[in-house]
């Protein structure tokens, strides 16, 4: 099985966010850029699907120079082959252009990426990718079997979850509960080392329409001023007369 898993280079939650030229562009300047969290939960599923079936993982990028560390760590945590592809990431359906052709290039079998990234939260690459390639998609995908062809997914709905059964080339939009976070991986100094030595390549992109852009960027209005009370009937009497949410 040849395993596709589609890596977000993203801010890390704790990093400081800021805005330049005019709030229209994200200033990158002292941020820490890491794997997009549901594209890790994927990578982690795919290695166990690499050790326990033998199958193949690549992992696949579209950014500039910048996103080759986060692939990097990618390599380091057991992907056989990077491939990113040369240009910026600036809209879902660009990204999913670039990324379905490198899949369909590369005859994959199975394609893990996360249901949304952490930065934009947009939520639509997997499924444009299933669309553009002629793939089926399961979203939401907290659960993932794979014998032979044959597929049992489990995704998470309203209230609960559901069992799917479908089959290969398959698209997942997978999230945490895919693998717990204590099954993440942390990169020892042996992998660090190979992943040195493992191809990265670097693909230039095909045309494809950007339809959306960022116009701007601002902040969430800064909070307001805390009042403290010292007994119940005085928080009921701002609550009822001054919030009137009671």
């Amino acid at each position: 099985m040849k395993i596709a898993v589609c890596i977000s280079h993203v801010p890390d939650t704790t990093s400081k966010i800021n805005f330049t030229d005019g709030d229209t562009k994200f200033d990158t300047n002292g941020v820490q850029f890491v794997i997009n969290p549901n594209d890790e939960f994927g990578l982690t599923r795919a290695m166990w699907f690499k050790e326990k079936q033998g199958a193949t993982v690549h992992v696949l990028n579209v950014g500039g120079p910048e996103t080759e560390p986060t692939l990097r760590k990618a390599l380091a945590i057991g992907a056989d082959e990077a491939i990113r592809v040369n240009t910026a990431a600036t809209d879902g359906f660009s990204v999913a252009k670039q990324l379905a052709n490198i899949i369909s290039e590369g005859g994959y079998d199975l394609v893990i990426a996360g249901r949304e990234s952490i930065d934009y939260n947009g939520g639509m690459v997997p499924g444009m990718i299933a669309k553009l390639n002629g793939a089926n998609f399961v979203n939401t995908c907290i659960g993932l079997e794979v014998e032979g062809y044959g597929v049992t997914a489990v995704r998470e709905i309203d209230g609960g979850k559901e069992t799917i059964k479908t089959s290969l080339p398959l698209v997942i939009g997978g999230q945490k509960g895919l693998v717990e976070e204590s099954d993440l991986r942390i990169p020892n100094m042996r992998g660090i080392m190979q992943a040195r030595s493992k191809p990265l390549h670097v693909k230039e992109p095909v045309d494809a329409n950007t339809e959306t852009k960022a116009v701007s960027f601002e902040k969430p209005a800064p909070k307001g001023a805390v009042k403290l009370v010292d007994n119940v009937n005085d928080l009921v009497n701002l609550l009822h007369n001054e919030a009137k949410v009671i």
